[in-house]
């Protein structure tokens, strides 16, 4: 077929424009601009899956603008040209941790933290502690404790109470869905024998008396207290964002999705983002509940319009909680827990949880879904393969996601590539040595042993972390660390899912590393309809960039040491270097 001469000379205009992006080849590095910023003699993972590596990466401005040797990108260098000698090591793109608590993990950074405390005299020595050192808090807070520190595997407000007699203290549980507390709060929230649970939510009692016995499980009983405690200031909320911030920029987070804010708290991130103050770029979700109506969807709509897409700041991405957590048996199982009789009871009945999705996916928006047990992965991959069928494709597709997983029926595990729904999951943060000569723990700090495993029993906990499974039945997916549930360290997270031995009964679930470096990147960037300007490291793409402590495709790394990040780049710049 003959191809007319002007289609002949636009193709070529086309390949020495990009031809000399991509490679910058001998002599024609000389006629480029100069790089603001070269990254030389890494060992560059360009990402998706690429098989060929490279050894340097210029950035122009806030993109990049070549990836190739460092004998060719070094003709790039100009008097003002910024130049970090990677030394051989691995040189990726940006993390995107795609499920995060941002602003509160950020105000809980100023509070007692209670993780790792793995005894009751521990916990309450950290507390006492903290209390008297901050004689002037009319409320003591806290969070990080785990059920396996007390007797019986529950707190009591007793236990506060010795450490904390004189005011208010509230500690929220590690995986966010209980709060302990003494009985000071109990009385500031009026919280009595009489104060009947609230719809969905759980107020421990005493078995003989009646009492509340200091533990509150799931957000309603937890918001009885919540609402009496003073609220942060938006200056405040500010300088938390800030300090996580730093925090993630320390393990090579450049982007992160917030779940579960609101239109109020939006505002804060949006005057950062004016301010130019932001340090990561930031996805935000907003939260629903059962009973949404046209109205309320209205306004979610209204607070989106306003706030069109940027490269620093966005929503789009609708929040919503199909159950609780294994530990407190409120996570909805399929068949009854091991411990006591019972599913757990889902938060939307599947006719109220289709017409909601039905609702917000016709208006456009993205929906992640909290869905912990295998009951809850069920409902909601059954509510979105009804929207599939109901509503005509959104304008921008459709990539609805299930957030944790914990545990999955088989049947379900070929459903999220058949549907294109995305597995949004979040397994321990701890470095994994290869190869791992004991099971670690995995999930949102649940793992295979203790309360977790005991409360579903040995065939469901080999169900966890089936990443592998999904992605091998063509399901899309991404990781991420649920902080401060777990911590940002996003490539010991990477090393888990690299090297974690299978499960007692489970099948192998690593991935190599590239593999799992795509969820964290090009996957993510995916799940957040960004892979056209973030992700990979290729010319055109905003320039957010990690170089690790070694080379990890050549040695994978033994100590934690060499896998902790060297350096960290947002948007051209150098965010934090390790000393």
């Amino acid at each position: 077929m003959r191809i007319r001469r002007p289609a002949l000379v636009l193709i070529s205009v086309l390949a020495v424009a990009i031809g000399g992006l991509v490679s910058a080849g001998r002599g024609s590095a000389q006629q480029q601009p100069p790089a603001d910023l070269l990254i030389l003699n890494g060992r560059v993972y360009r990402g998706a899956g690429s098989t060929s590596f490279s050894d340097a990466v210029a950035v122009r401005g806030n993109a990049i603008a070549a990836v190739g040797s460092s004998a060719d990108l070094s003709g790039l260098r100009g008097p003002k040209t910024v130049v970090l000698d990677a030394a051989g090591r691995a040189v990726v793109p940006g993390f995107n941790d795609v499920h995060t608590h941002l602003l509160n993990g950020g105000l809980e950074m100023e509070n007692v933290n209670l993780q790792g405390a793995g005894t009751l005299t521990e916990v309450q020595s950290r507390i006492q502690t903290f209390a008297r050192e901050h004689a002037d808090r009319p409320w003591i807070r806290g969070r990080g404790w785990g059920y396996g520190a007390f007797p019986g595997d529950m707190p009591t407000k007793l236990q506060l109470d010795a450490v904390v007699p004189d005011r208010p203290a509230v500690m929220r549980c590690f995986d966010g869905h209980s709060i302990w507390v003494n009985s000071k709060a109990l009385a500031a929230a009026g919280i009595t024998r009489n104060t009947p649970n609230p719809s969905r939510g759980v107020i421990v009692r005493d078995p003989a008396t009646g009492e509340p016995t200091g533990l509150l499980k799931e957000t309603p009983a937890m918001d009885l207290v919540n609402r009496v405690i003073p609220p942060p200031t938006p200056a405040e909320q500010r300088r938390a964002i800030e300090r996580a911030s730093e925090e993630a920029l320390r393990f090579g987070v450049t982007s992160i999705t917030e779940a579960a804010g609101n239109p109020a708290d939006f505002d804060v991130y949006d005057q950062m983002r004016r301010d130019g103050a932001l340090k990561l770029r930031v996805y935000y979700s907003m939260l629903v509940n059962p009973g949404m109506t046209e109205a309320q969807a209205d306004a979610l709509d209204a607070v989106w319009k306003k706030h069109p897409d940027g490269d620093w700041l966005k929503t789009g991405l609708i929040k919503m909680f199909m159950d609780g957590v294994i530990e407190t048996n409120t996570a909805f199982m399929l068949e009854p827990y091991v411990n006591v009789p019972t599913t757990g009871t889902p938060n939307y009945t599947p006719q109220e949880f289709s017409r909601m999705v039905r609702m917000l996916d016709r208006r456009g928006w993205q929906i992640m879904v909290h869905g912990l047990g295998d009951g809850a992965v069920r409902e909601v991959l059954d509510g979105f393969a009804d929207v599939a069928k109901a509503n005509p494709l959104p304008t921008r597709g459709r990539r609805h996601r299930v957030e944790h997983i914990e545990t999955i029926n088989p049947a379900d595990i070929p459903r999220f590539g058949g549907l294109g729904v995305i597995a949004s999951m979040h397994p321990g943060g701890a470095f994994t040595p290869p190869p791992s000569a004991t099971p670690r723990p995995g999930g949102r700090g649940g793992g295979i042993g203790g309360v977790w495993a005991g409360n579903i029993g040995p065939e469901r906990a080999a169900r966890g972390g089936m990443w592998k499974s999904i992605r091998d039945a063509g399901g899309h997916v991404v990781f991420g660390s649920d902080w401060p549930v777990a911590s940002l360290d996003a490539f010991s997270r990477i090393t888990s899912i690299a090297n974690r031995t299978p499960r007692p009964g489970g099948t192998d679930q690593r991935l190599s590393f590239p593999q799992a470096i795509d969820g964290y990147t090009s996957e993510a960037a995916y799940a957040s309809f960004d892979e056209t300007r973030k992700g990979t490291l290729a010319p055109g793409k905003l320039a957010d960039i990690v170089v690790l402590g070694s080379d990890i495709f050549s040695e994978p790394p033994t100590t934690r040491e060499a896998a902790a990040v060297y350096a960290t780049i947002v948007d051209g710049k150098i965010a934090y270097k390790k000393n």
